[in-house]
C-alpha cells in the first residue's frame, strides 16, 4: 500500500483488483469499534481517496462478526463530560458526512454483521451498498438518549421514506439485510458467504465503466444529499446538545448495565 494511507493506523488497506481500494474495519474483539483516533481517521481518509489517482472504486468492509459497532464508550463519555471533545466531535460527524458525499471515487460497502455509529453513516452513504442476510442494522441514539444525528435524517427519508425512517430512527428499530434491502435502506442483500465476492464483482464493474460519466453521476445524485445539508446540520447540533442532557447518562448507564433505560416522560420541550 502506498504511504498515501500509511497515516491511518486504524484500519487495513489491500488492492483485491486493480484500481480498487478496499478499506476495513479491523477491531473485532470490539466488534470493530471505533476510539477518538479511529474515528478522526476515518473522518479525513476520504479526502485522500478522493486525492488518489489509482482508484477508482472503493470497498469498504469489517473483519470478523461485525461492520463496525461505531464510537466505543470512551467517546461517547468524552462528549458527555467535556465541550471540547463535543464539539470535535461535531466537527468530525459533520465532516464525515460531508466527506464521504464529496469523495468523487464510487463507493460500495459489503455489510456484513452488526452495522451502527460512523461506519454505518458510510454503510449507507455508500454508492452501492450490499448487505448480507445476518447484518444488523440499527441507529441507537435514541435508545441512547440523544438525538439520531450521524447521517439518518441527511439520507434515511430519501433511501426508505419518511414514515419508515421515523419507524426505525424513533423506536430504534433493529433490521437485518433482508429487511434492509426491502425498505430501500440498502441496494442489494445476499447471502453471507456471497458478500465479499458481490462487492469485488460491482467493483471491477465500475473500474471497467467511464471513470468521468460514473464520477458525475455520482455528484449529481448527491446533490440530493446536499439538499438535506440544513436539516442534517441542525441535527448533529442537537445531538451533541444532547451529550450536555441527563437524558444520555441514563441511556448509557443503561447499556453498561444491560437493562432498560427509564427516562424522566416529562420535558420542557
Amino acid at each position: 500500500m502506498t504511504d498515501r494511507y500509511a497515516q491511518y493506523t486504524k484500519f487495513d488497506f489491500d488492492r483485491p483488483a486493480d484500481r480498487v481500494l478496499r478499506i476495513t474495519f479491523n477491531n473485532p474483539k470490539t466488534f470493530n469499534s471505533l476510539d477518538k483516533e479511529g474515528h478522526r481517521q476515518f473522518t479525513y481518509l476520504w479526502r485522500d481517496i478522493d486525492d488518489d489517482p489509482d482508484i477508482n472504486a472503493v470497498i469498504l468492509t469489517g473483519r470478523g462478526k461485525a461492520f463496525s459497532s461505531g464510537g466505543d464508550f470512551s467517546m461517547i463519555e468524552d462528549n458527555m463530560n467535556d465541550e471540547t471533545s463535543r464539539l470535535r466531535a461535531w466537527k468530525e460527524a459533520r465532516d464525515l458526512v460531508y466527506n464521504i458525499i464529496n469523495c468523487n471515487k464510487p463507493i460500495i460497502s459489503a455489510i456484513n454483521g452488526v452495522a451502527v455509529g460512523a461506519g454505518l453513516v458510510a454503510g449507507l452513504l455508500a454508492d452501492i451498498s450490499i448487505a448480507g442476510k445476518s447484518a444488523k442494522i440499527v441507529d441507537g441514539h435514541t435508545r441512547l438518549g440523544v438525538a439520531a444525528g450521524d447521517c439518518a435524517v441527511i439520507n434515511w427519508p430519501i433511501l426508505c421514506g419518511m414514515a419508515k425512517a421515523k419507524y426505525l430512527l424513533l423506536l430504534c428499530e433493529p433490521i437485518n439485510g433482508e429487511e434492509a434491502e426491502k425498505y430501500g435502506l440498502v441496494s442489494l442483500c445476499v447471502e453471507d458467504d456471497e458478500l465479499q465476492d458481490k462487492a469485488l464483482e460491482i467493483a471491477n464493474r465500475l473500474v471497467a465503466g467511464p471513470p468521468s460519466a460514473i464520477r458525475w453521476t455520482k455528484y449529481a445524485l448527491n446533490n440530493w444529499y446536499r439538499m438535506m445539508g440544513p436539516a442534517y446540520d441542525a441535527s448533529t447540533a442537537l445531538e451533541m446538545l444532547g451529550f450536555a442532557g441527563s437524558e444520555v447518562r441514563e441511556g448509557l448507564a443503561a447499556h453498561l448495565e444491560k437493562r432498560a433505560p427509564v427516562f424522566n416522560p416529562e420535558s420542557p420541550i
